[in-house]
């Protein structure tokens, strides 16, 4: 049988139909490549009237990745003019992506800074800590110096009253007058030399110490000079310390108290070294020595009310002497011998 024009390459669907499927098609694909060939560049040329959808699809545009906005290139119909708008139409879209790329990155940044200083802070929290305590006690002793300076110089301190402690020959009201200058200053501003000379005009004071009592007190500790015997001199009786201080004038020897001889007077030193022995003596002992007499400061000698004499010597080893002494004494009473020589204390001596 004679065959049609244009069914000579046609083949059955393979589904088993009869000749269903014509030579459109290959007739219209033939036209469109005819049209597309004679229509000049191209791109300008309009497909055939007969062309199928399966030739339409084989002119599609393809999107090129361009700046993160897909354009469009290639396709069948668009002139310079079509492309140029569409590439401004892409760079908006790009130039947001950016900015939005820049933030999320600025915010990653940040992120990560703040991440790596809690890091920091978790494992540094033990050294901060002992910073810290070290620095509040350096701050706390700082500031109760501070404040402790302030009030001690500060008028609250001032001086306000003198009290006087262990004063019997000396008037207490004396004393206290002697620091009305210092009435008002402040009690650390009271040097000790100030002291000393408002105490100075004072010959019975042997020794003293003064407390600070706040808010304006000031205490003063008097030791008074103590007589260890009466000296006949060209003026009258008068009672001496070991010094040779004059503690008061009396006109009989008290009882207690020996007269001291010496040549020379209170200056010369036999008076030094009677001085020392009788002051290193027991008041009880002391009590029983009617005189004194010293030719040199290595020979003082003793007169005890019971009659014997005492050869002491030198001012030294006065406490081995006194005890050496005081057993003779208790195993030979005053009354029953003449005399007890402990100049020597390892050999004493009696007759």
């Amino acid at each position: 049988m004679k065959r049609p024009q244009g069914f000579d390459g046609a083949r059955p669907a393979r589904g088993g139909g009869a000749s269903s499927t014509t030579a459109a098609p290959a007739a219209g694909s033939a036209a469109a490549a005819t049209g597309m060939r004679t229509g000049g560049a191209g791109r300008d040329a309009t497909p055939a009237r007969g062309a199928t959808r399966q030739d339409r699809n084989a002119t599609e545009p393809i999107a090129l990745p361009v700046g993160g906005v897909a354009v469009l290139e290639g396709a069948a119909g668009d002139d310079s003019g079509g492309d140029e708008g569409r590439s401004a139409d892409a760079a908006a879209p790009s130039r947001r992506d950016d900015r939005a790329s820049r933030r999320a990155l600025a915010a990653a940044e940040r992120a990560r800074r703040r991440y790596e200083r809690q890091e920091v802070r978790r494992f540094t929290r033990r050294s901060r800590l002992r910073r810290a305590t070290w620095i509040t006690i350096v701050a706390s002793i700082v500031a109760i110096g501070v404040a402790a300076v302030a009030i001690a110089y500060s008028p609250l301190m001032a001086l306000r009253e003198v009290r006087v402690e262990g004063a019997s020959r000396i008037a207490e009201a004396d004393v206290r007058a002697a620091f009305d200058d210092r009435v008002g200053t402040p009690l650390p501003l009271i040097a000790p030399d100030e002291v000393q000379r408002a105490l100075s005009a004072f010959p019975l004071i042997e020794t003293y110490s003064t407390e600070t009592v706040p808010p304006g007190t000031l205490v003063v500790r008097i030791v008074e000079r103590s007589p260890v015997g009466v000296l006949d001199t060209s003026s009258g009786l008068m009672a001496v310390d070991a010094a040779g201080v004059v503690v008061e004038r009396v006109d009989a020897v008290p009882d207690g108290l020996p007269l001291i001889q010496v040549e020379g007077g209170i200056d010369d030193p036999s008076f030094r070294a009677a001085g020392r022995v009788l002051r290193s003596l027991p008041a009880e002992l002391r009590a029983e020595i009617a005189s004194v007499t010293a030719v040199s400061a290595d020979d003082v000698r003793f007169e005890l009310d019971g009659g014997a004499s005492v050869i002491w010597g030198s001012a030294d080893d006065a406490a081995l002497k006194t005890t050496v002494l005081q057993d003779l004494m208790a195993a030979v009473p005053p009354d029953q011998v003449a005399r007890y020589d402990v100049s020597a204390p390892l050999s004493p001596v009696t007759g």
